[in-house]
């Protein structure tokens, strides 16, 4: 499917759940739209960090599953976390989560703190790009 890239020239990002690079050979793509903490209802289902990224990667599991992906082709994570929710403890419980989630080859990721999202309970959105592999 990829393999993860992960140079000793550069920190560990393993540390944190997430790979420094992913290459991937052939295959369709697949771009998820972000993810919240919500159920199919749209009800937000979580308060905190940790339940909130690991209700978002469910979902994220749940689409792809939709697809006939799984969790292990995702390629790409972009994680936006609310302003006012970024702090030590909270990239903590992100960092967990994410590597509950992917314990081997975890993608590649990238976390950028935004000023708030769409609704205010939202603390944590996340997109995925997965490469499934061509049929034969």
């Amino acid at each position: 499917m990829h393999t993860s890239v992960n140079p000793s020239s550069v920190f560990n990002s393993l540390q944190y759940g997430f790979s420094q690079a992913v290459l991937t050979k052939e295959g369709r793509h697949l771009f998820l739209s972000g993810q919240v903490a919500t159920d199919k209802d749209q009800n937000t289902i979580a308060t905190c960090m940790k339940e909130q990224t690991r209700v978002c990667l469910e979902n994220i599991e749940k689409v792809l599953l939709a697809t006939q992906a799984t969790k292990e082709h995702i390629a790409m994570l972009r994680i936006y976390i609310k302003e006012d929710a970024n702090n030590p403890d909270n990239q903590m419980e992100i960092t967990d989560a994410l590597k509950d989630f992917f314990q081997t080859n975890p993608p590649a990721s990238s976390w950028v703190v935004v000023t708030g999202l769409a609704l205010p309970e939202w603390l944590i959105e996340i997109e995925a790009q997965a490469v499934i592999p061509t049929e034969a």
